[in-house]
Order: C-alpha cells, then sequence, then structure tokens
C-alpha cells in the first residue's frame, strides 16, 4: 500500500539517497544537465525542509512502510501580481517501486498543497524525451503550455 507524507529531518538519509538518483537521473537526460547545475542533494534538501512559511514543501512516497519515493513544490507569485502559482520542482520514485502508485499518489499531494496554499495554478516539469513524467503529469490534469528553447552563447 501506498501513502504520502510530508518529509521530516529523520528522512533526511533516504531522502539524500533518493535525491542522488534523481539528480543523476535528470543530469544524464537531454537538457538536464542545465536544469540540475551543480546542485547537491543536502542543499536541496535545506531549501525544502525549512519549516513553514518558506513556499516550500516535500513529502516522501512509502510503499509497505519503506520511504521509496519524493517530491517536492513550491510557490511563488507570478510576473508582480499577488497571483499564487505552484511549482512541482522535483518528483523522483525508486526503480524497483515504480508503478505501484507511489508517483500518483505524491503529484496527488502536492497538488493538494498547492490548493491549500491559495495557488490558482501549477507547473510541473519534465525534460525532453521523458516520456513517463509527461504521461503521469497528463494522467494528474496536466497539459503542456510552453516549450522552452535554449540556445548557448558561450
Amino acid at each position: 500500500m501506498e501513502t504520502t507524507r510530508p518529509a521530516h529531518e529523520d528522512d533526511r538519509a533516504a531522502c539524500v539517497a533518493l535525491l542522488t538518483h534523481a539528480l543523476a537521473d535528470a543530469g544524464a537526460r537531454r537538457g538536464g544537465a542545465m536544469l540540475v547545475g551543480g546542485a547537491t542533494p543536502d542543499e536541496v534538501l535545506t531549501r525544502w525542509l525549512l519549516p513553514e512559511p518558506s513556499g516550500a514543501i516535500l513529502y516522501v512516497g512509502e510503499f509497505h512502510h519503506a520511504v521509496v519515493g519524493l517530491a517536492a513544490a513550491t510557490t511563488f507569485t507570478r510576473g508582480g501580481t499577488t497571483v499564487r502559482s505552484g511549482r512541482i520542482e522535483c518528483c523522483y520514485v525508486e526503480e524497483a517501486a515504480r508503478g505501484v502508485g507511489v508517483g500518483t499518489a505524491l503529484t496527488e499531494s502536492v497538488v493538494a498543497w498547492c490548493a491549500e496554499q491559495g495557488c490558482r495554478d501549477i507547473d510541473a516539469l519534465a525534460l525532453p524525451g521523458d516520456r513517463h513524467s509527461k504521461q503521469r503529469l497528463e494522467a494528474a490534469g496536466f497539459t503542456a503550455r510552453l516549450l522552452v528553447l535554449n540556445r548557448p552563447l558561450s
């Protein structure tokens, strides 16, 4: 049975392990190196594990009481307005635990959290060629609205 809950400091070791894999996986995909940059799991976790009202949340996903996934979301205002939006910054499930609903449950949890924060909408990122993430997000009601292309100048 899959469950989700907000992460706490006791989950740090499991989250570091999951984020290490998530960052490596993203970094190996087309466009991933630019997205990931030089981020380390500890730097990312420190921001996501700050006590509220930081505008960020980190959920862990469990399967049979073992932490096998995580998802992070942040809130922000768009273009100098007071309209709040959310962004799923990360959703990752261990390869061996995929296909049992943990990713879907994590996505639902962060979407619900963004709604509780008063967000009007929520964005999620999927790298080029990451069909699995795109399909999971579309199944959760997301639609593509923007494709960002980049050209390095040096």
